[in-house]
């Protein structure tokens, strides 16, 4: 190498990247915040502003809400050029719905506001008081528990043992988030990211904090939702986390199939027992129905991966979720095909454990368990398939995880304590 060249190639190497060849940071700003008593503005972030150069237009709308029980609750909404995701910060990060044209992923609940957690009462109704302000198309069920009401033992601060009442699902879905920030990525694919921390602390009790990232790409017909709970507490805690997603119409109507690479399927109780042959098929709207539970173990590709589908009658209209099996071991369905006025759904549940009080899931050996410190991580994606052959697609893949392996199906329910 002559000196000339040596001297230009040191140079080079010693200088500073251009301001062309470095990736230009996100677009970022916290709109809630404990940590500096912000509060979240109406107002709107376009596309147009913070990436000029994506194709697809796009915006996020932040705006809180007022009159009757959802007076104060804060609402953002991602347009992504296709669909449209509705996040309520103020009740634990859920997710009200997910639109596309006329196709909604969420349901026709009789609650028809985003009730304000202040106005909830989760031990009314004998402790299932949850349920009055349940309509959201995914919240997230506990995080020191879910599933059914009841009590349970504890360690008191005494260091003795005592009983303590467990209301439905937990409270995390009626706790609302400590921070809020919106991320958008100023290069391909310009993911739109709203991340929320929502805290389910106590003195003498449980010192959890769910970090969530809700996420998608400008013009995608997909969504992610990214968790991490962490045991901020100096001593192991259990933990219980269940993703009660749930859908209406038009995805559900009748015959409208559930279609998942299964292991086994177990009726919860007595009645779902009744329709074992049938938990993969929905009826019509139905006056005086009585939910059904299905507990299920999902089979999972050579990584750990598992896909469920929903479909409509017609095999035209689908929607899907990915998980690890790794991550959620457990999927509960639950049918409630009861009138359209008394709410009309059906859940798709990944989770940690199934709907079972705290104290069954622990005799059962599914409870979860996070040392001082640690942390465990979720993934899910979901996607919106319109038209035969993105429905077939699907099909196709469960099918492939499926296999040979024959479904064992346990037609009566298991006799459970709780």
């Amino acid at each position: 190498m002559s000196r000339l060249a040596w001297i230009m190639t040191a140079w080079l190497a010693s200088y500073p990247l251009t301001a062309a060849a470095q990736a230009p940071e996100p677009y970022r700003e916290s709109v809630i915040s404990v940590k500096i008593n912000r509060d979240i503005k109406e107002q709107t972030i376009l596309g147009s502003e913070q990436t000029p150069n994506c194709p697809v237009p796009w915006r996020i709308e932040m705006t809180r809400l007022h009159g009757g029980k959802q007076e104060g609750v804060e609402q953002i909404t991602i347009h992504n050029g296709k669909l449209s995701i509705v996040v309520l910060p103020t009740r634990g990060m859920s997710v009200y719905q997910v639109k596309a044209g006329d196709v909604r992923l969420g349901w026709n609940s009789p609650v028809k506001e985003h009730v304000n957690p202040n106005l909830m009462r989760l031990d009314g109704r004998g402790g299932i008081g949850w349920v009055e302000g349940f309509n959201e198309w995914m919240c997230r069920c506990g995080l020191e528990y879910a599933g059914h009401p009841g009590r349970d033992e504890f360690i008191d601060n005494t260091g003795a043992k005592n009983e303590m009442m467990l209301t439905l699902h937990g409270k995390i879905g009626n706790t609302p988030a400590s921070e809020v920030e919106i991320v958008v990525d100023k290069t391909p694919p310009y993911r739109l990211r709203v991340r929320g921390t929502v805290n389910e602390r106590s003195f003498f009790g449980p010192k959890l904090e769910l970090l969530t990232e809700i996420s998608t790409d400008p013009g995608s017909d997909t969504l992610r939702i990214e968790d991490k709970v962490t045991n901020h507490g100096a001593s192991p805690q259990e933990f219980e986390l269940i993703y009660h997603t749930n859908y209406g119409t038009p995805l559900l109507e009748k015959g409208s199939q559930l279609v998942a690479p299964l292991a086994e399927v177990m009726p919860m109780n007595d009645s779902a027992a009744k329709g074992t042959d049938d938990y993969a098929t929905y009826q019509a709207p139905t006056k005086g129905f009585v939910e059904q539970v299905y507990l299920m173990k999902p089979l999972a590709d050579s990584s750990g991966q598992t896909v469920v589908m929903l479909k409509n009658s017609a095999g035209d209209l689908g929607t899907s979720i990915r998980w690890s099996t790794k991550e959620l071991p457990c999927f509960t369905q639950w049918k409630n095909t009861a009138a359209e006025a008394d709410g009309y759904v059906t859940g798709l549940e990944p989770g940690t454990n199934y709907p079972y009080n705290r104290s069954v899931e622990r005799k059962a050996g599914r409870l979860s368990k996070l040392d001082a410190g640690q942390s465990r991580q979720f993934r899910l994606d979901f996607g919106l398939h319109v038209g035969a052959k993105a429905v077939g697609d699907i099909g196709a893949e469960i099918a492939k995880i499926q296999g040979d392996k024959k479904v064992q199906i346990t037609r009566q329910a298991p006799k459970v304590a709780e």
